[in-house]
C-alpha cells in the first residue's frame, strides 16, 4: 500500500498522551478529524492511529490517538511522520495538486529554457512556494501564483513557468 505524508509529531505536549503534529496537508480539518486513521511511518509496516482528538494551537496541530492515555505511551511516537494512505485521499478540482505529485517535476520557462526540479514546497502564507533546485545555482523559489505558474503537466512531469521581474 502507498502512503503520503500529511504531518510530522514534534514533540509531546501535557502528560495526557497529545502530540504535536507540524502539518504539511492543505487538508488539515479533514485530516486530522476525529474518528479518522493516520499511519505513523516507523520500521517495517506503519502503525495505524486512530485520532480520538485534535484542535489547533499556535500553529501546530495538538493530537490524541486512540489508546494513547498518557505521555510515556506516545514519547516514541516524537520525530516520526504521520501518513494516510492512497486509497485515503481525496479528489481534488482541476488545477489542484497534492504534494507528492509536484515534487520531482521538471521546470522550464515559456520560452525553453530548462531550470530544474522541484524539490521542496514552502507554505509560508497567502499562496505555496516551489523551491526549484538549480544545477550550480541558487535555489529559485517560485510563488505558485497564475502569473508564474503557466501550465502543470503531470504526464510529462513538467511545469513551465514565465519568470516575473525579481524572482532570479
Amino acid at each position: 500500500m502507498e502512503y503520503y505524508n500529511v504531518g510530522k509529531i514534534v514533540n509531546t505536549h501535557g502528560v495526557r498522551g497529545e502530540v504535536r503534529v507540524l502539518a504539511t496537508t492543505d487538508f488539515i480539518d479533514e485530516r486530522f478529524a476525529a474518528g479518522n486513521t493516520l499511519y505513523l511511518q516507523q520500521s517495517g509496516e506503519p502503525l495505524p492511529l486512530k485520532i480520538e482528538q485534535a484542535r489547533q494551537h499556535k500553529g501546530f496541530i495538538l493530537v490524541k490517538f486512540a489508546g494513547y492515555d498518557n505521555i510515556n505511551d506516545v514519547e516514541k511516537f516524537r520525530d516520526h511522520e504521520l501518513m494516510v494512505s492512497a486509497d485515503d485521499q481525496q479528489p481534488l478540482d482541476d488545477g489542484q495538486y497534492y504534494y507528492h505529485q509536484i515534487i520531482g517535476l521538471n521546470v522550464e520557462t515559456t520560452d525553453g529554457q530548462k531550470l530544474g526540479k522541484i524539490k521542496e514546497i514552502l507554505s509560508p502564507g497567502a499562496n505555496d512556494v516551489w523551491v526549484v533546485e538549480r544545477p550550480g545555482k541558487r535555489d529559485l523559489l517560485l510563488p505558485v501564483i497564475d502569473d508564474v505558474i503557466k501550465k502543470v503537466d503531470l504526464d510529462q512531469q513538467l511545469v513551465i513557468v514565465e519568470l516575473m521581474e525579481g524572482l532570479e
